[in-house]
C-alpha cells in the first residue's frame, strides 16, 4: 500500500511538472514581447520600462491560435485558415475595399524622412524648438490601415522575399495583378532596397525583431519614443517645455516608419548624427497641452535624401539641416540615459 501510493505521488508530481512546462512554453505574443524585452533591454543593470506602444501593437493572438498559427505556417498551410488568420491576427488583407490606399502605396518606398511624408512645411529650423515659439504643424496624422505585429513565432516562417512572392500570394489569397500584389511587391521592393553609405537597415514584422535590430545599432541600454497622437495637425502650433534627449547632444538613432503589408512591417533604419527633442505641444490661443511630440534635426541629410534641396534649410559646415515631427506611430530609437543605483 505504502509503494502504491509513493507510486500515485510521484505520478502527479511528473504530470504536475508537464502542465507547468506546457503553460510556460504556451503564451500569449505580448506575454512573449514583454519576456524578450526584459531579458534583451538593460540599462546599468536595471531593467527598463516596458514600451506601452509596442505592446499596443503586439499580436492579438490567444497562445493556442499563437501556436496552431505558427504549426500551419510551419507546414506551409497557413492559406487553409486565411480568413481566420486575417480576422484572428487582425491584419490588412482587403485592401481593395480601403480609401486612399493608391495614395498610401505611393508613398509607399518614398523614404524621404523618418517622418515618411514629404509635404510643404514639414522642415523647420532647430532654433524653432524653443518654449513659447509658434508654427504650423503639417499633417502627422497616421494613415496607414490598422494592423498588428505577427508574433516571431509565424513571422519568421512566412516567405519575405521578392524572389517568394508567388508563396505570399498563395498564403493571402492575392489575386494577379491586385492592389493587394502591388502592395506587397512595392514593400519588399523598399525592403530590399541598397542602403545608403554608412547606413544599417531592415524590416521588422514582428515586435521582437524591431527590439533586436535597434540593439544591433545601439547597444542593451536603448529607449523607444513615438509622438502621442496627432492633435496640431494641419494648423499653428505653440512650443511648450523641450528637452533635447542625451542632454542634447548629437547622436545616432534608429528610426522605424510603417511600410504597407498585411501585418505590421517597419523599416528601420539607422541614422548618423540627430538631435532628438520630446516637446510639449500646446494650443497657440488657450495655451493647453494637446500633444507630447518627438522632433528629429539632422545633421547631414545628402547620403538619405534625394530631396536635398527642400531639407536644407540651413547652411554651412556643421549647422543642422533639417528638422521634422515623427508621424504619429512612427518610432525613434535613442540609448537610454543611464540609470543610478
Amino acid at each position: 500500500m505504502a509503494l502504491l501510493l509513493l507510486v500515485l505521488f510521484f505520478s502527479s508530481l511528473a504530470v504536475g511538472s508537464a502542465s507547468a512546462s506546457a503553460g510556460e512554453s504556451l503564451c500569449t505574443p505580448k506575454s512573449n514581447l514583454i519576456r524578450h524585452w526584459n531579458k534583451e533591454v538593460r540599462n546599468n543593470n536595471h531593467a527598463i520600462a516596458k514600451p506601452t506602444f509596442l505592446l499596443s501593437k503586439a499580436s492579438p493572438l490567444s497562445a493556442v491560435d499563437s501556436a496552431r498559427f505558427s504549426e500551419l505556417a510551419a507546414e506551409n498551410a497557413l492559406s487553409s485558415q486565411f480568413l481566420a488568420f486575417c480576422a484572428s491576427a487582425n491584419l490588412f488583407c482587403f485592401p481593395d475595399s480601403s480609401p486612399n490606399l493608391e495614395e498610401l502605396i505611393a508613398h509607399t518606398g518614398a523614404v524621404a524622412d523618418a517622418s515618411g511624408w514629404v509635404q510643404s512645411g514639414i522642415f523647420f529650423r532647430e532654433s524653432m524648438l524653443k518654449k513659447g515659439k509658434v508654427l504650423p504643424m503639417p499633417d502627422i496624422k497616421d494613415k496607414m490601415p490598422k494592423r498588428s505585429f505577427l508574433p516571431r513565432s509565424i513571422s519568421s516562417k512566412l516567405p519575405f522575399s521578392t524572389s517568394k512572392v508567388s508563396e505570399l500570394k498563395k498564403i493571402f489569397h492575392v489575386d494577379d495583378n491586385s492592389t493587394m500584389e502591388t502592395m506587397i511587391v512595392k514593400s519588399l521592393n523598399e525592403c530590399e532596397s541598397a542602403p545608403s553609405l554608412g547606413e544599417t537597415k531592415r524590416c521588422v514584422g514582428s515586435a521582437e525583431d524591431m527590439i533586436d535590430f535597434a540593439i544591433s545599432v545601439l547597444g542593451r541600454n536603448i529607449v523607444v519614443r513615438s509622438t502621442e497622437n496627432f492633435k496640431g495637425s494641419k494648423q499653428n502650433i505653440m512650443i511648450g517645455s523641450v528637452e533635447g534627449i542625451n542632454g542634447g547632444k548629437v547622436t545616432q538613432i534608429v528610426s522605424c516608419h510603417q511600410t504597407l503589408f498585411p501585418y505590421l512591417l517597419y523599416h528601420c533604419h539607422s541614422v548618423p548624427k540627430v538631435r532628438v527633442y520630446e516637446v510639449d505641444i500646446l494650443d497657440p490661443n488657450s495655451k493647453a497641452k494637446i500633444n507630447h511630440g518627438v522632433a528629429s534635426c539632422h545633421m547631414h541629410t545628402s547620403d538619405s535624401n534625394p530631396n536635398q534641396a527642400e531639407l536644407t534649410i540651413a547652411s554651412g559646415p556643421g549647422q543642422i539641416k533639417a528638422c521634422h515631427w515623427v508621424v504619429e506611430n512612427h518610432l525613434i530609437w535613442t540609448v537610454a540615459d543611464l540609470l543610478t543605483s
